[in-house]
């Protein structure tokens, strides 16, 4: 699987706009009630994995026979959570890069356990974003160029407890060697001025966060 995407289907917000962001050369990972979604529009998930405590013995029998491989576990003592189970064996086959959808949702505990995720990425050198309806997060460390496509705003928070040397161009609101410490929010809602824009930093894990209202 490496120099493919892995695109990580799993058990948050879900909708029609899932479906768009998929690509057909796309490894598909069904997480947990994620993987009943794909099998409810057609796809195959090439591997599905979790507790599935979220679906019915007859959805987990459907998931199980409609899947290349499966993967489950006592959702009792197991340690990771199913999407951090699927995306720590979306790592290990090294692909090009990670899609996670369905990563947030009603319950904020999960949907931030799945934002700090991404630090992982970094560590694997393996490009990772969580895209939902209206959202698209990424985490980076180094000089990073980003499109505005169809998105209105970009906003940026450190992941670490600070981020040095911040320099936007291209953006409306300038920063220059600027340093961001959590718990600040100067680096909300900034927008892109032209196509690209370029954030540059010297050291720490930034959040990258391109919103649309």
């Amino acid at each position: 699987m490496k120099g493919k995407r892995i695109a990580i289907v799993t058990g948050g917000t879900l909708g029609e706009w899932t479906l768009e962001e998929l690509r057909e050369d796309d490894i598909l990972v069904g997480s947990d009630r994620g993987a009943l979604f794909l099998i409810e529009h057609g796809l195959q998930p090439h591997i599905s994995m979790g507790d599935f405590d979220s679906v019915t013995a007859e959805e987990k029998d459907r998931i199980r026979s409609s899947s290349h491989a499966f993967l489950d576990c006592d959702p009792i003592y197991k340690d990771l959570t199913d999407t951090e189970m699927s995306f720590q064996w979306a790592l290990e086959q090294k692909p090009a890069s990670i899609v996670l959808l369905g990563a947030l949702g009603t319950r904020f505990d999960h949907s931030l356990a799945n934002v700090h995720l991404l630090r992982k990425g970094i560590e694997y050198d393996v490009p990772c974003t969580i895209i939902d309806a209206s959202n698209e997060i990424m985490v980076i460390d180094q000089p990073t160029r980003i499109q505005r496509g169809r998105y209105t705003h970009v906003s940026l928070l450190p992941l670490s407890l600070e981020v040095t040397g911040i320099t936007l161009h291209g953006f409306q609101y300038a920063l220059h060697k600027a340093t961001l410490q959590i718990g600040q929010s100067l680096g909300i809602s900034n927008v892109l001025l032209m196509q690209e824009g370029l954030i540059e930093l010297d050291s720490g894990l930034l959040l990258v966060i391109q919103s649309k209202d």
